[in-house]
């Protein structure tokens, strides 16, 4: 008999795992449910949706051969703790010595992860020292996801040192936050070029969760604390509204991959009160105003090469973006007087002037 719970919960949308995984646990998966469809148990024939291959994380490893015994010429291999490395001007490992008796250990080069290579990295460890987040963060931020990359105890401390930012921001102005309003009417334009960033950065992060680009995900919320850091924001109700609202879009954007110190600072800033616990909130959604410019920045070039930047009406037509071009100092400067040839206007990217 078919259980209509299974209507509900399966097929499951996505499937992740490492090849290995994708080869055996989605081999077992997908027999079992053929087998169940045969069997009139179930009315679907795949167990998953869609499928994600993701890559390998990589280590260093590190092995001595055995030079007698039964284990004569076997390569005992070591864990990256065990031994002290010395590294080039360029910061690649030229050596090793064995910790415990402070003898040489040969360089086994970048490999997957693996117990029979002791070249594994223990969470527990990382997690005592930096915390869950950060080794979810790190993770995620080393490389496109569906590549393998190295792991590296430098980016695990970078990425330990971006949620520590992300923490003192948060601490620093979070009596302006939790007291703000939600009307942006009236804000500076400075608070205007914040949302305008947060909003551009938004439309990214969200493209790139639905397409599983992590690392372009985590990247995109750091970008967002440094457009809050660098914004210059008035003391006024408005644009502490402003404030309010891109470091709520912050939260929710980095939650997914930081989910226990998003999680503190939802509720510590007040956005729980009026949004509900994280983990229910709303996605934010892009708001097209907001992109909107009353100004605009191309690329001024001379004969094809870059010679500044020219600012222009977001609404200027192609005539007006030449008269501007052609008065600009930049352009009469190495002109040098030649007659202008020809003029190429690339709409909201550049404008070249060709003598």
């Amino acid at each position: 008999m078919v259980d209509a719970r299974n209507d509900y919960w399966m097929p499951m949308d996505q499937y992740i795992g490492g090849i290995e995984h994708a080869v055996l646990h989605l081999l077992y998966a997908r027999f079992w449910t053929k087998a169940m469809r045969d069997l009139g148990l179930v009315k679907f024939g795949e167990p998953f949706t869609k499928l994600f291959t993701q890559g390998m994380l990589l280590n260093e490893s590190f092995y001595r051969e055995e030079d007698s015994g039964p284990s004569a010429g076997k390569r005992r291999w070591y864990y990256p703790s065990e031994v002290d490395i010395r590294f080039d001007d360029k910061g690649h490992p030229v050596g090793a010595t064995l910790r415990a008796d402070g003898h040489p250990v040969s360089l086994g080069g970048i490999e997957k992860m693996s117990k029979s290579k002791n070249n594994v990295v223990e969470p527990r460890d990382i997690i005592a020292r930096f915390g869950a987040d950060t080794a979810r963060v790190f993770v995620m931020f080393a490389g496109p996801p569906d590549q393998s990359a190295a792991w590296s105890d430098s980016g695990a401390e970078g990425s330990y040192r971006y949620l520590k930012r992300v923490w003192s921001f948060a601490l620093k102005h979070g009596a302006r936050v939790a007291c703000a309003g939600s009307d942006a009417g009236g804000a500076s334009a400075a608070a205007a070029a914040l949302r305008r960033e947060i909003h551009l950065l938004l439309r990214q992060v969200t493209h790139d969760y639905d397409r599983l680009q992590y690392n372009t995900v985590v990247s995109g919320a750091m970008k967002m604390l440094n457009a809050l850091d660098d914004a210059k924001l008035a003391d006024t109700p408005a644009d502490g509204a402003v404030l309010r609202e891109s470091l709520g879009i912050l939260l929710r954007t980095l939650y997914p991959a930081a989910p226990h110190i998003t999680h503190a600072l939802w509720g510590e800033l007040g956005y729980a009160a009026t949004m509900g616990d994280l983990i229910d909130a709303p996605w934010p959604q892009v708001d097209e105003a907001a992109l909107e410019q009353d100004e605009i920045e191309l690329v001024l070039q001379v004969g094809g090469k870059l010679r500044g930047a020219l600012k222009v009406p977001a609404t200027a037509d192609r005539s007006a973006i030449e008269a501007a071009a052609l008065q600009h100092p930049e352009f009469i400067r190495f002109s040098e007087g030649k007659p202008v040839k020809k003029i190429v206007v690339v709409p909201g990217r550049l404008v070249n002037v060709v003598v």
